[in-house]
């Protein structure tokens, strides 16, 4: 297994996050900067991101070989929902919805398909990206619903649905079953706006860790996400995979992505609805350095 394009994206990512942390701490980047970096991921580069992740080949036989991964990751969303339910009992709702979502969504969809074309090779990143379309349908609707309040069932729906990123996603597959080729100048305005969205989000981060003391990071609730994030979700994945008898790449690249850390939109979202973003960048930095090295010993693992 190459593992180059594991550090090198993990590296990036943290280049750009210390970036983000010196922007905010020198005060080049303020509050109301911080609320508009938040505002511009959700409802330009995040949108722009999901169509642009559901550009891809689509056939019958392709979804005959896909179809497997399709109905794991299914299960796995399905899973960790419930899971999240039970998880976090006597926690400040605040909290609660940032570990709930977090719990659900992980990184898979921004490192998810670079690891998986590194490690795996092209029928890596095939099933990689047909992996992160459920994650995606989860993301941005039963996710949404942990941060998003409305009075009745009928105004949550109507939120959630015209939401941006919920949006992105019924167009991306639109697109996806159709095979509908954007013109060239329109599909290249997405891709580029789309290229700046782990850029931005990983800002954020930055700015956000910026405000909090670095000892309060290393806390037990971190501690305590970090362990179901990286290890009980997936060996729950790996036995559910052996058991069923599933093919040795599909299980791979489904363990691999379900072991990744919290995904970077738990800040974003966490920034944009007055949740608690302190949690949930603690819980992204930490799952995420700690993700360096459970990530290539599950690759070893699997190898093995």
């Amino acid at each position: 297994m190459d593992f180059t394009s594991l550090f090198n994206m993990q590296g990036m990512m943290f280049c750009i996050l210390a970036l983000g942390w010196y922007l905010r701490k020198s005060g080049m980047i303020d509050k109301s900067g911080k609320a508009l970096l938040s505002s511009l991921v959700m409802n330009v580069t995040l949108p722009a991101s999901i169509v642009k992740s559901f550009q891809m080949e689509f056939s019958a036989d392709i979804l005959k070989l896909t179809l497997e991964v399709i109905v794991i990751s299914f299960l796995i969303q399905i899973f960790s929902n419930l899971l999240s339910r039970v998880l976090y009992p006597g926690w400040s709702e605040e909290s609660k919805k940032v570990l709930q979502y977090a719990t659900i969504v992980s990184n898979a969809g921004i490192l998810g398909n670079a690891i998986a074309e590194g490690i795996f090779g092209d029928l890596g990143i095939m099933y990689a990206a047909v992996y992160t379309i459920p994650t995606r349908i989860f993301m941005w609707s039963v996710g949404l619903t942990y941060f998003t309040e409305a009075p009745t069932k009928k105004e949550l729906l109507k939120k959630v649905v015209t939401h941006p990123c919920i949006i992105g996603i019924f167009t991306g597959m639109v697109l996806l079953v159709s095979q509908f080729q954007l013109p060239g100048f329109v599909n290249q305005t997405v891709r580029t706006v789309a290229g700046a969205n782990t850029f931005c989000a990983m800002l954020l981060i930055g700015c956000t860790l910026a405000e909090i003391p670095f000892k309060e990071v290393f806390t037990k609730e971190v501690y305590y996400y970090t362990f179901i994030r990286l290890f009980l979700i997936p060996v729950i994945v790996l036995a559910g995979c052996r058991l069923f008898h599933i093919d040795q790449l599909i299980t791979a690249v489904c363990v691999i992505l379900s072991a990744m850390p919290a995904a970077s939109t738990s800040v974003v979202l966490a920034v944009k609805y007055g949740k608690d973003d302190r949690l949930a960048t603690k819980i992204v930095v930490f799952s995420t350095v700690v993700s360096l090295i459970t990530l290539p010993v599950w690759c070893y693992i699997l190898t093995v």
